[in-house]
């Protein structure tokens, strides 16, 4: 899927960072409602024929955007970072992964996801999240410290990606006043407090 990508045109990829661009830039400014094909091709100083060479209309752009977004963290979360040391590395590596390339994408996230507008891209976040606390917690050993706790592997999923992706949230609401490492490090030690208590 990723390769795919590698090979488009970088026309094609310019266009559509412009428009990205835009609709990001139009969204501080205005309701999604209010954010038409005809504003966006003006803002992205570009012909609206162009938008309708890429796109459907505006779901199906931010349908598509959602799609990328996820796309990108999937592969940045997995990519290995050879220059962090193991002592920064925490507990969390994926976790690290996803807030260093939210906080790289500062504005872009904080506008999609903090502004509460773009349910797609909040919904299409929760959705990855749950699939990777669900690997987390389908591991063996987690497997039976949940047998152990009486706790549902459900609510502890569902518990857990709520709680992650409201964090994030308010992480970029403040301004990120933590860095992705040392928040990590406060998630993973809460994640141990939690198991500790009776």
């Amino acid at each position: 899927m990723g390769h795919a990508k590698d090979q488009v045109d970088p026309r094609i990829v310019r266009t559509r960072r412009l428009l990205r661009d835009a609709f990001i830039e139009l969204l501080q400014e205005m309701e999604l409602e209010k954010i038409s094909v005809n504003r966006l091709a003006e803002r992205a100083t570009l012909n609206r024929v162009t938008f309708y060479l890429h796109y459907r209309d505006m779901p199906d752009m931010l349908d598509k955007m959602a799609d990328d977004m996820i796309e990108d963290i999937t592969s940045i979360i997995h990519a290995p970072r050879p220059n962090r040391s193991s002592a920064e590395e925490a507990d969390w590596p994926l976790m690290v992964n996803l807030l260093e390339h939210i906080a790289e994408n500062f504005k872009f996230y904080k506008v999609i996801l903090a502004a509460k507008r773009t349910t797609v891209f909040t919904e299409r976040l929760l959705k990855l999240l749950t699939k990777l606390i669900t690997e987390s917690v389908e591991r063996p050993g987690c497997e039976r410290d949940f047998a152990n706790s009486g706790i549902h592997k459900d609510i502890a999923i569902w518990y857990s990606s709520s709680a992650m992706i409201g964090t994030i949230i308010s992480w970029l609401c403040n301004d990120m006043p933590y860095t992705p490492v040392f928040l990590t490090k406060q998630l993973s030690l809460l994640h141990q407090y939690r198991q500790s208590k009776p």
